[in-house]
């Protein structure tokens, strides 16, 4: 009698537990690559919703959608071989409409709307998209297009909490494969974008880690930290963790495909191929209790610390990177005047940040790299410590002469300066910057000083060396 009703409480739980799994093709899908499938997968959804939670398993196929709507306590997992793409819009179908944003003046269009997206969700919780298939945003957008049914993220997420992102890969995910915004408890692992804008926007987020992950947008940033005012208030992205994690800039498609190409030269931006980490530039809000860690650049942009519209960027910590041929500043620090905020909002600030054990091979030389404030903000407390950078070299002693530009609300880049004056560091409205155990390498002889300073005063320099040579003042 025991195992009599042992074996019925098994079967009776192995029912609860199959119930509580939804299968998208028992809700209509077909998954055939022409029918659009996003109603039956948010029947599933809205019928996993509707009893509490459970999965919804997308099998082996072709799914081509527009808007799928995420629900709460919903768990979307992506088979091997299921693919999820983004359908072109049609006059008799397309994506959700970007909704009303009263503070949309502040940023960018894109940033501030969420429904006009492949797979959204706002004011969520435990909310899990994983497996190994792949979200393909074929029929997205990387504009910022206005016009109704047209699509331009490949997710989006406003005011969640408790959301976990893994294993999956992205492909051509228009304008961000990620947008979060106000998401906290936020976990991205393992996974694989490429795609030709933005990778993750991780916008007034708290408590992110973003671990394992591989991606490669030669046309926008691959992980960007940014704190809009997208939301109506001030509000920092902090406690935020990127790990073990690659960006490059390879041509568009060609990491996944693992061809690893070379052939577009640059973003439509007209500077070089992008793909870095980044904070900034939205900048409304700040960033705070920021560590980056074990992580690669390839064939990109270097790294952008920037905050420009009134945060505040402090406490940030970066450590054991290893960069390759780095097409601009292979270290960009700007503290800048935009200002894209509520009238009134004052200066940011940028303080306490230490950067150490980088090596820096095949970096451009023409921007150096640069530490730059403006004329009453400076840029504080900021250390470098056991770096290691090759730089190409061949400019000369008349390029050493030019001072550059303050350009206070310009968009910031490191060319909005021009070619720098030095060939090492460029320092400028800062205070208490310490330049600890730093080696620079030259395949060409470049006839700039190491170092130029401009209004900076409390500059520390141990152990530098240039070729090998000890560096002396």
């Amino acid at each position: 009698m025991k195992r009599l009703v042992v074996f019925i409480s098994v079967c009776c739980w192995m029912l609860v537990m199959q119930a509580a799994i939804h299968n998208v093709k028992d809700y209509g899908a077909r998954a055939d690559g022409v029918t659009i499938d996003s109603p039956a997968i948010n029947r599933a959804i809205s019928a996993a919703s509707a009893g509490g939670g459970g999965t919804v398993y997308v099998p082996a196929g072709e799914y081509a959608c527009y808007s799928i709507r995420l629900a709460s306590h919903v768990h979307l997992y992506l088979e091997q071989g299921a693919r999820i793409i983004a359908a072109s819009p049609t006059p008799d179908g397309g994506y959700d409409e970007a909704e009303p944003n009263e503070h949309n003046r502040y940023q960018d269009f894109g940033h501030s709307h969420w429904k006009n997206s492949l797979i959204w969700g706002i004011s969520l919780e435990d909310v899990t998209i994983s497996g190994p298939g792949l979200i393909y945003g074929r029929g997205l957008t990387r504009e910022e297009s206005r016009l109704p049914g047209v699509g331009n993220k490949a997710i989006s997420l406003k005011l969640c909490k408790n959301i976990t992102l893994k294993d999956f890969s992205m492909l051509r995910c228009g304008h961000f494969a990620l947008l979060a915004t106000g998401v906290d408890n936020l976990s991205i692992i393992n996974l694989k974008v490429d795609t030709n804008r933005d990778g993750f926007d991780i916008d007034c987020c708290k408590n992110v880690r973003i671990t394992g992950c591989s991606v490669n947008s030669p046309w926008d940033d691959a992980i960007v930290l940014k704190a809009s005012y997208a939301l109506g208030s001030f509000r920092d992205t902090e406690n935020v963790t990127i790990s073990d994690c690659y960006v490059s800039g390879y041509d568009r498609g060609t990491m996944l495909d693992a061809t690893w190409q070379r052939d577009e030269p640059q973003a439509p931006d007209h500077g070089y191929v992008t793909g870095r980490i980044k904070l900034g530039t939205e900048s409304s809000g700040g960033f705070k209790n920021i560590a980056i860690t074990n992580c690669i650049f390839e064939r990109c942009r270097g790294l952008a610390l920037e905050t420009v519209d009134g945060g505040q960027l402090e406490d940030i910590v970066i450590s054991n990177i290893t960069m390759r041929d780095i097409v601009n500043a292979p270290f960009f620090l700007r503290l800048g005047k935009r200002m894209r905020s509520p009238e009134g909002t004052p200066v940011g600030s940028m303080k306490r940040i230490l950067i150490s054990n980088v090596n820096v091979f095949n970096a451009d030389s023409r921007y150096s790299s640069i530490i730059s404030g403006v004329p009453g903000a400076l840029i504080e407390d900021v250390t470098f410590s056991n770096i290691h950078i090759y730089h190409q070299g061949g400019y000369s002693a008349e390029d050493g002469r030019r001072i550059p530009p303050e350009n206070e609300k310009t968009y910031p880049e490191p060319w909005m300066f021009g070619t720098i004056p030095a060939k090492g560091f460029y320092i400028r409205h800062a205070h208490g910057v310490t330049l600890n155990d730093i080696h620079f390498h030259y395949k060409q002889a470049d006839g700039r000083p190491l170092l130029v300073t401009d209004d900076a005063d409390g500059l520390v320099y141990r152990n530098m060396t240039v070729n090998g040579k000890e560096y002396k003042n």
